[in-house]
């Protein structure tokens, strides 16, 4: 992938923001459809999913304003987000877990972008690993929450190990010196593989501790 080479770092996090920052908007924007919500409510779903797991990192970082704040092409994201879910919604009603696709992908795009700030900002590796988990799944609890749902965070499938999985490989990369933008690519296909294949053959990762009696 000729063109994945010398990409500066810059621009490929602010590629990776705004692809992460439509696919979990048009995530939030699917969920409130399938709620029924109305215009007002799926933009706020919408933002939140996209918005929400940057902004509690950038806040976290103490990088305030926070992102979106300062640029306001993030607000025109979701506002597309919703056209295309207006357009194509009956398109993406019957892709078979739509939801699930754009999560997949949102997930693995929003951990390394989260690990790469942090590594930017000079916090240490296990720091960063979780700042890329939070950054990933944060919008999508306050999603869950404000639908009504489980977050999936907090079920037994794996979703938030996924997240970690990539983030560690992004680090291994990093250190074998792979050229940035390929390894930001294979860690995210990587993240979207892992969570696939749980789904698929029902993996999950439940807290049992010792001695606890099943009912």
């Amino acid at each position: 992938m000729p063109y994945l080479r010398g990409m500066p770092l810059q621009d490929l996090i602010y590629i990776l923001d705004l692809l992460g920052t439509l696919v979990f908007a048009i995530s939030g924007v699917v969920a409130a459809v399938e709620r029924k919500f109305d215009l007002v409510g799926a933009f706020i779903i919408g933002f939140v999913t996209a918005l929400g797991g940057g902004t509690t990192r950038d806040v976290l970082m103490g990088a305030t304003p926070v992102n979106w704040m300062l640029h306001e092409e993030y607000l025109g994201i979701v506002a597309l987000a919703m056209i295309l879910c207006y357009l194509f919604y009956p398109r993406l009603s019957h892709i078979r877990r739509s939801l699930f696709i754009f999560d997949s992908i949102g997930l693995g795009l929003f951990t390394i972008l989260g690990f790469q700030k942090a590594m930017i900002a000079e916090l240490s590796i296990p720091i960063a690993l979780m700042l890329g988990i939070v950054s990933a799944v944060f919008g999508g609890v306050i999603r869950d929450v404000l639908t009504n749902q489980v977050p999936l965070i907090f079920r037994k499938e794996i979703y938030a190990l996924a997240s970690l999985a990539g983030g560690l490989l992004y680090w291994l990369g990093s250190l074998l010196e792979v050229n940035t933008a390929l390894n930001a690519l294979i860690s995210i296909c990587v993240v979207v593989l892992i969570r696939s294949m749980a789904v698929a053959y029902g993996w999950e990762s439940p807290f049992l501790p010792l001695g606890r009696k099943e009912h």
